[in-house]
């Protein structure tokens, strides 16, 4: 199991209660390629100032940006021989470069992300330029340590234009020695400017077999076989899709959600409320976020002609005949519904029936 994050005061925003945090994660799940890259790269001595990393959320971008630092920070000189002969990035978890980094204590390692306010108890929700601009001080000071300064921006989705900007400029003109790890869900979506000046890493969704290794190597889970494996196959290859079915009721909202699809046309009405009510409660935000999440997984494999995973009871004979024009048509009613509750910060029981009542709907027809 690794080691858990020292810095227990500071409240962290991709915290999952009893699960290793990116910067603290020994283990690596994704395609070893990647790692390859950035190793054949340092020790080559064509390490880009820039990497962007993208990919969906969840799938490990962050763990590997971490897992660079640390094996850069453990050995600093790209022509030592345990470079030379390393296969992977891996450091040994009692290693000091490793421990600082999942404590947030190494002097060389500087995280850009959403910053926490303690007098409103909450993140803010975008990455400010304020932040982006900690780099001048970081990347301007007498090192505290020999070899590469490295800062991670994540994710680059959440910066606000400002902040889009002032981190153009720092990479526009980057300082000696300063490596870069930009992560980014969409990349697609970041100013062109700032693509054209990183080296781009993509990862891909991780393997089925893999979330189901990561979750039975992790301590802090107790998990049935049937229930891991059922989470995996609906994770669309995010662990921490996996790992939040999993935890405050993700499965039972997915086979309630799939036993009314299989009933489609018929409605049990009973049933819709009981299901709204379980994802609509206050503080209930992981639940209705994972609603969502599985009603457009439900979605998904009706496109894409995919059966329920076992487990998952199977889509009734309405749904399974349905044109995929008309499971476009719930698409965008689902996606519309969702924002315009959102941005209106509409009654969210409302609008888990509207989106069942759309099913219903459908298949009438």
């Amino acid at each position: 199991m690794a080691p858990r994050n020292e810095a227990k005061d500071i409240p962290r925003l991709d915290l999952l209660d009893g699960w290793p945090l990116p910067d603290s994660q020994a283990d690596w799940y994704g395609d070893p390629a990647a790692e390859t890259t950035l190793l054949d790269a340092y020790r080559g001595g064509r390490m880009h100032h820039a990497w962007l990393v993208g990919g969906p959320k969840g799938i490990g971008k962050a763990t590997l940006a971490y897992r660079f630092a640390r094996f850069a920070f453990a050995h600093p000189d790209p022509r030592s021989e345990a470079v030379a002969a390393a296969t992977s990035l891996a450091i040994d978890p009692d290693d000091p470069a490793f421990r600082r980094v999942a404590g947030r204590g190494h002097p060389n390692l500087l995280t850009l992300e959403r910053p926490y306010r303690e007098d409103r108890k909450r993140f803010l929700t975008e990455l400010s330029v304020d932040q982006i601009r900690r780099t001048v001080a970081f990347f301007g000071s007498t090192s505290g340590e020999s070899g590469w300064r490295i800062a991670i921006v994540d994710p680059a989705d959440e910066m606000n234009a400002s902040a889009a900007n002032a981190l153009l400029k720092v990479l526009e003109e980057p300082p000696s020695r300063s490596l870069f790890f930009v992560i980014c869900h969409s990349p697609g979506r970041l100013l062109p400017t700032i693509r054209s000046r990183c080296r781009r890493i993509d990862l891909a969704p991780l393997s089925t077999q893999a979330i189901v290794q990561a979750i039975q190597a992790n301590e802090g889970g107790d998990f049935s076989d049937n229930d891991i494996a059922l989470a995996a196959a609906l994770s669309e290859g995010s662990l921490r899709r996996a790992i939040l079915l999993l935890q405050d009721g993700g499965l039972a909202v997915y086979r309630r959600f799939a036993e009314f699809a299989a009933r489609l046309p018929s409605a049990d009405i009973g049933g819709m409320h009981a299901l709204a009510d379980s994802v609509s409660k206050r503080g209930a935000d992981d639940a209705y976020d994972g609603f969502l999440d599985v009603v457009r997984g439900w979605l998904g494999r009706r496109v894409r002609g995919e059966g329920e995973p076992a487990g998952g009871p199977a889509p009734s004979t309405a749904s399974a005949g349905l044109p995929l024009a008309r499971w476009a048509e719930v698409w965008e009613k689902v996606n519309e519904t969702a924002a315009e509750a959102e941005a209106l910060n509409l009654d969210r029981k409302q609008v888990v029936l509207s989106i069942l009542m759309s099913f219903a709907q459908a298949t009438r027809m």
